[in-house]
């Protein structure tokens, strides 16, 4: 049987939030968001594509950067309203030039940097 990007449920913009991992580390590298089109986009080229609200447009992670993610597995949640996609990233994935996005703690005392932008 084969799998029917329909078949996940997106919000009103038609859009479905995407959590990226690592797929040898597990640390979380971002999230984005995709459409029907982009999630059928990633299953077929094996190469990440969000769609970039901003832009309003198909975005192919690390086509202009370099910083590719290949696809390695695409798993969808228990209520099929949230992706991951465990990623073989190449360079950094946040756009500050870290390897996540989530660099930042946040306790009581404040916010902590976790780890600084690559060379």
């Amino acid at each position: 049987m084969s799998f029917d990007p329909d078949s996940l449920v997106y919000n009103e913009q038609g859009l479905i939030p995407v959590v990226a991992q690592d797929a040898v580390t597990n640390q979380v590298l971002m999230v984005a968001w995709m459409n029907s089109e982009a999630v059928m986009r990633t299953l077929q080229s094996k190469r990440v594509t969000y769609w970039s609200r901003s832009r309003q447009a198909f975005w192919v992670k690390g086509e202009t950067s370099g910083h590719v993610q290949h696809l390695e597995e695409l798993r969808v949640d228990c209520d099929r309203d949230c992706l991951l996609v465990r990623v073989r990233q190449v360079g950094p994935a946040c756009h500050t030039n870290r390897k996540s996005c989530f660099y930042t703690a946040v306790d009581l005392d404040g916010e902590h940097e976790l780890m600084a932008p690559e060379d």
